[in-house]
């Protein structure tokens, strides 16, 4: 089942700052600002800004893909190998998991 990259997240230290910096700086054309999430356009991958916090350090980032059904997704990967530190669950909306890659760092996958 093909997947998509659909989101890059980068846990930041001070919200206001790095908005600033990818706005202001590199005229990344800003999408929305909250204080818990932020996201810029950047064509078909988002740049999401997400505070950062004791399990996510300033400065690491989170791959975000997405697939078309999440749930054969999360069967297909289960049966190579891959853990999940998350299974499909609803989420404001959409259905989430969270994996991890061949070095431990965890992504998260969205879908139907």
């Amino acid at each position: 089942m093909p997947s998509k990259l659909t989101y890059v997240i980068k846990f930041v230290a001070d919200m206001d700052q790095a908005v600033r910096f990818y706005r202001d700086i590199l005229n990344l054309p800003l999408k929305f600002q909250s204080p818990e999430w932020s996201e810029f356009v950047t064509g078909e991958t988002t740049l999401a800004l997400h505070p950062a916090s004791p399990k996510h350090l300033g400065g690491t980032i989170q791959l975000g893909f997405g697939v078309p059904d999440i749930r054969a997704f999360y069967m297909e990967v289960m049966a190579k190998g891959v853990k999940f530190t998350l299974p499909p669950a609803e989420d404001k909306g959409a259905t989430l998991a969270r994996f991890l890659d061949s070095e431990g760092v965890e992504c998260s996958v969205s879908g139907k």
